[in-house]
């Protein structure tokens, strides 16, 4: 078999899926603490809700760097209105990651 030809073998019989991982961080940097999260598996092996863990699947989103998620977007940065300063509203330093994984 050529090498051609195993390749091609081996690429037929790859299914690839997304995980997606969003990690709420205490401040716009990477490497600050993670206080929310949510898990979504696109190869459908888990099915994860919020609140299913008491404990943060990384302490920072560095750490999640660190075991192979790539990081795609990271929310922009928008100062509060004058007076706003202390609103309590949406967790702003959202940054979602993905992974590619072989379902086969």
């Amino acid at each position: 078999m050529s090498t051609a030809t195993a390749s091609s073998t081996a690429a037929a019989t790859t299914t690839l899926r997304q995980q997606v991982l969003v990690l709420y961080l205490t401040t716009s940097a990477l490497d600050s603490w993670v206080v929310g999260w949510s898990r979504y598996d696109g190869t459908g092996r888990t099915t994860p809700t919020s609140g299913d863990s008491d404990e943060p699947p990384y302490e920072t989103g560095v750490a999640a760097l660190l075991d192979g998620w790539r990081l795609i977007q990271a929310s922009q940065l928008i100062p509060p209105s004058p007076g706003h300063e202390y609103d309590v509203s949406f967790l702003k330093h959202e940054f979602f990651f993905e992974r590619i994984v072989d379902t086969a």
